[in-house]
């Protein structure tokens, strides 16, 4: 895997660690996702501070002709995310053995390129660089993403619903890494 991007035009996309001055960037096309295709569902309040969860484990960006063109996030085990916990189940180990893989987007100028597949990669490996199992959760909707994974070989858990709200139920797909 590149951890370098390179500097011309039609240059491969390369992936490497976020800085806090690359979150205007990723707050930006994180909103062109979100026009194209309703990721997240509900849009965050603070989208800066959604991009960096209390749990953040790492985070990475991809860029594309020197523009940042994806972003991933590792980060532990949060209060809602059902993934770890089936996981754990199967495993019989404990949830802390585990680390998602979340905050998952690339431009829509920038798809088919294989950047998806090169962020969830890089934050696999990080998980496993510390002894943790990746795992992730997609809304069921989400067809385009749920088929990235099952074409990386990740393995479908469950499907599961989670009250986001009193009003919001949403299905989730529940993925563990190969």
């Amino acid at each position: 895997m590149r951890s370098e991007s390179g500097s011309g035009p039609g240059t491969a996309p390369g992936v490497r660690c976020r800085d806090d001055r690359d979150l205007g960037a990723c707050v930006r096309v994180l909103a062109e996702v979100h026009a194209r295709d309703g990721y997240p569902v509900n849009w965050p309040e603070a989208p800066t501070s959604w991009l960096t969860p209390p749990a953040l484990i790492g985070s990475w960006v991809a860029e594309l002709d020197g523009r940042i063109a994806g972003h991933v996030v590792l980060s532990r085990s949060g209060a809602g995310d059902a993934a770890p916990g089936l996981w754990s189940a199967r495993a019989g180990v404990g949830v802390d053995g585990t680390a998602v893989v979340n905050r998952l987007f690339v431009a829509p100028s920038a798809r088919g390129r294989g950047i998806g597949a090169l962020l969830v990669a890089r934050a696999a490996e990080e998980a496993r660089a510390r002894a943790l199992h990746p795992v992730l959760d997609v809304v069921a909707s989400d067809t385009a993403a749920a088929a990235l994974y099952e074409r990386l070989g990740w393995r479908l858990l469950a499907t599961v619903e989670q009250r986001w709200s009193p009003e919001q139920l949403v299905a989730v797909r529940c993925y563990a890494a190969p």
